[in-house]
């Protein structure tokens, strides 16, 4: 047996917890991958799996991880990802190559600018033209600070102020400026929104998912900046060890299995023969069944099975299921579906 591991970036916080966090623990073992301690704040093991090694850690931290080799996948945002490899392009000079390899539709949040109200009227591009032109150097503050600078310096490109204020410094909060003008951008640690709503900074960027704690401070979102959800990602070198990455194509493919099945379930039902036209017709009618039907004939009954999304309005189960009773169908069972996977290429990596 090879000694060959997977080595996976399992996020600590939020999404450890099963409560919150899209449920990711739940996810796993829909999978196939159940995990033991993870939960309770690591160290995660996979006791079905002992290929894959789960590394406790920080979204914050896989991106840095990911590009050393130092982990062959991880979970984490778009955003913690993204802001790692612009600290190496802006604070290394280091060009990182990461892949995103799949979205696990969870844990979606905001990208945002926010700044104290603007004058009625006014929008966000034009107070910014304006304090620009007031002061040489602008502070802001984020949690994420080098995606607060590729915002900064695509923006003040396309405002015209590149030139006078394309220097650039990221500090910690309040430390003594390192540059005379352009920008200061602060590394928080939360509580961006009162830095900004007490003047500490001239503007920030905040993560965000309903604006509540934004409009509790009496705060305005300037502009979107962008949408992030938790994703999988894969080391530029995993592809370069073939056993590693046939396990990650593996939890890949089950990964994807999960999640493809989530709010579907598999009604089964029988008919007697002089039904089953009607049955057919019905099915038919309401794109219950792709190329054909599922169907398993007997000497008296045949038994079909149909797919269904539990959450389309269009065509809500209930319906479906008192309808096809109403068409002859007998004995309805539902059962949820754990995983189902539409084939081999059902992932592309």
């Amino acid at each position: 047996m090879s000694d060959t591991k997977l080595v996976i970036g399992m996020p600590a916080g939020s999404l450890a917890d099963p409560k919150r966090g899209g449920n990711l623990v739940q996810l796993l073992k829909s999978a196939g991958f159940p995990t033991k301690g993870y939960d309770q704040g690591g160290p995660t093991h996979f006791p079905l799996h002992g290929m894959l090694m789960g590394w406790d850690g920080r979204p914050q931290e896989f991106g840095s991880q990911l590009a050393l080799g130092e982990i062959d996948i991880a979970i984490g945002g778009m955003d913690w990802m993204q802001e790692r490899v612009l600290e190496y392009k802006y604070a290394y000079n280091q060009e990182i190559a990461i892949e995103q390899v799949l979205s696990l539709g969870r844990g979606g949040v905001r990208i945002v600018i926010i700044c104290n109200p603007l004058a009625s009227g006014q929008d966000f591009d034009a107070w910014l033209t304006e304090l620009l032109k007031k002061k040489p150097l602008v502070s802001m503050v984020s949690e994420m600070p080098y995606l607060a600078l590729d915002w900064f310096k695509k923006k003040i490109e396309k405002l015209g102020f590149a030139d006078s204020h394309g220097d650039f410094s990221v500090q910690k909060y309040r430390t003594p400026p390192q540059v005379d003008k352009g920008i200061v951008i602060y590394e928080a640690w939360g509580k961006t929104e009162a830095k900004v709503v007490n003047e500490g900074v001239d503007f920030g960027m905040e993560i965000t998912q309903s604006g509540s704690a934004l409009r509790n401070y009496g705060l305005q979102i300037g502009e979107d900046f962008m949408r992030s959800e938790t994703c999988i990602w894969a080391s530029s070198k995993l592809k370069q060890n073939p056993e590693k990455y046939e396990l990650a194509r593996m939890l890949l493919l089950n990964l994807y299995g999960a999640i493809f099945a989530e709010n579907k379930v598999l009604l089964l039902f029988n008919a007697k023969k002089d039904a089953v036209p009607a049955i057919i017709q019905y099915l038919e009618d309401n794109n219950l069944f792709a190329d054909e039907p599922t169907m398993n004939e007997g000497v008296s009954f045949t038994e079909f099975s149909v797919q269904m999304d539990t959450c389309n309005p269009k065509l809500p189960l209930a319906k479906v299921r008192y309808e096809l009773a109403a068409a002859g169908a007998t004995h309805l069972e539902t059962v949820p579906l754990d995983s189902c996977i539409p084939g081999f290429d059902a992932i592309d990596f």
